[in-house]
């Protein structure tokens, strides 16, 4: 396979995922699949992260009282807040904001 076929193939291959993911329907589903699908320390990353876009959002600790609160580096907590607030895909902000609503 050329390596011009193996970069399709990933997009494919996330693209499959994605619309795999899309198709759970409840949360209690979706944690056995992310049980299924990732190492423990792909989960505790995952976890982590989302927990730290969820203090970011409160906007109302400082990047060094987050990762005293979750022992998480400042690098990661950087790199949620610009993915949270500054990057295109704002996948962080639509889940935040759809548990907002639900709430």
């Amino acid at each position: 396979m050329s390596q011009p076929e193996q970069i399709t193939n990933r997009a494919d291959h996330r693209a499959a995922l994605a619309g795999a993911l899309h198709s759970v329907t409840t949360a209690k589903e979706m944690e056995r699949v992310l049980v299924d699908l990732c190492t423990p320390a792909e989960l505790r990353a995952l976890a982590e992260r989302w927990h730290i876009a969820k203090l970011l959002d409160k906007d109302a600790l400082s990047y060094r009282d987050i990762s005293a609160r979750t022992g998480a580096s400042t690098t990661t907590i950087g790199r949620v807040a610009r993915f949270l607030k500054e990057e295109p895909h704002q996948g962080y902000r639509t889940l935040l904001d759809r548990e907002k609503s639900t709430k």
